[in-house]
């Protein structure tokens, strides 16, 4: 399985959008770790939104309409979605 998700920094008010193949658990230990040049600045991160899908390129191609949405707006109406796995 491979997953797209959302985390949330309360500390830098921000949103942050990846895909991972490892569990969504074991990523964001690893956004909290410093791991990531991307995520460092905003530990500590929650999880937020979860979707899973079969095909890699599905995760990613979810992952990047997402990012191409450029709206917090969105994102936020995803999380409070039926969709989320997260929820």
């Amino acid at each position: 399985m491979f997953y797209t998700y959302i985390i949330y920094s309360p500390s830098i008010d921000q949103y942050y959008t990846g895909y991972t193949s490892h569990t969504v658990e074991e990523r964001l230990r690893r956004h909290n770790a410093g791991s990531s040049s991307s995520t460092k600045a905003g530990i500590p991160w929650t999880i937020k939104y979860v979707k899973s899908f079969e095909a890699k390129s599905e995760a990613i191609k979810w992952e990047n309409f997402i990012k191409r949405q450029k709206s917090r707006r969105f994102i936020e109406r995803l999380i409070h979605s039926e969709e989320n796995e997260w929820a």
